[in-house]
């Protein structure tokens, strides 16, 4: 029944991915977003998987394999980490990734990159980083970011897909779209950098509080719509050097 339903739902709203070359020559970030326990190690929290799951752990495959040729290469890097505030309601769902704690650090394969001069680390209390990069003075660390390292494409991975993903790339495509990001003028969120998080109905309904969350049909309607925001879709990443004049 869940694999139909997924089935009529790419019928219904396809989502045409592209394989996306980007030029060395140009500046491209890589964002990183929630890469970390509480998301993504199996028991490390309310939201972490209780058991493995191969949707999650390629997200951490790819996502590390990007961070390590980007670190590399020397190119602009920036993870957020969700590091809430205890007590701090964020309905509809439980306490997760309090500050503080090891549910909010990066997870084993990526926290390497902590120690790389190239690797901005915002930690932020909401769903959405561009807003969890405003300062208290209403500066804003991210889109210094993008000014300082003259970043003309985004590639984005991380978790959850329509959740923290989608939620940040709207709105640094909402900024783009002001002139407020310049010189940005493309997103690029990876596929198969991404992930969500799983909740069959079954659980939902025997868990208070609890929304049902199909993990694939809700990664695809996060892609989807990041899409119709006006980012590309990229089923694939490579990069290629410039040709000599």
């Amino acid at each position: 029944m869940v694999s139909e339903t997924i089935d009529l739902l790419r019928n219904e709203i396809p989502l045409d991915q592209e394989a996306v070359t980007l030029p060395e020559d140009a500046v491209t970030g890589l964002a990183l977003v929630d890469i970390i326990n509480g998301f993504c190690t199996v028991g490390a929290g309310n939201l972490a998987p209780r058991e493995p799951n191969r949707q999650i752990s390629g997200m951490i495959s790819e996502s590390e394999g990007l961070a390590r040729l980007f670190c590399q290469k020397k190119w602009p890097v920036m993870a957020f980490l969700d590091s809430h505030q205890p007590n701090k309601p964020e309905d509809p769902y439980p306490p997760h990734c309090i500050a503080g704690t090891d549910e909010s650090n990066l997870v084993p394969a990526l926290r390497w990159i902590e120690n790389e001069p190239n690797v901005t680390i915002r930690r932020k209390d909401c769903f959405d980083g561009f807003l969890g990069s405003i300062e208290s003075d209403g500066s804003n660390v991210f889109v210094d970011w993008v000014q300082e390292n003259q970043i003309q494409t985004l590639l984005v991975v991380g978790i959850c897909t329509d959740i923290c993903v989608l939620d940040f790339v709207c709105s640094t495509l909402s900024a783009r779209n002001l002139g407020l990001l310049k010189p940005l003028k493309d997103v690029v969120v990876y596929s198969s950098g991404c992930a969500t998080f799983d909740v069959p109905l079954h659980v939902a309904e025997n868990t208070k509080g609890a929304l049902a969350h199909p993990q694939e049909f809700m990664h695809h309607v996060g892609l989807y719509m990041a899409k119709e925001r006006g980012a590309k879709i990229a089923s694939q990443v490579s990069f290629i050097k410039a040709e000599k004049p």
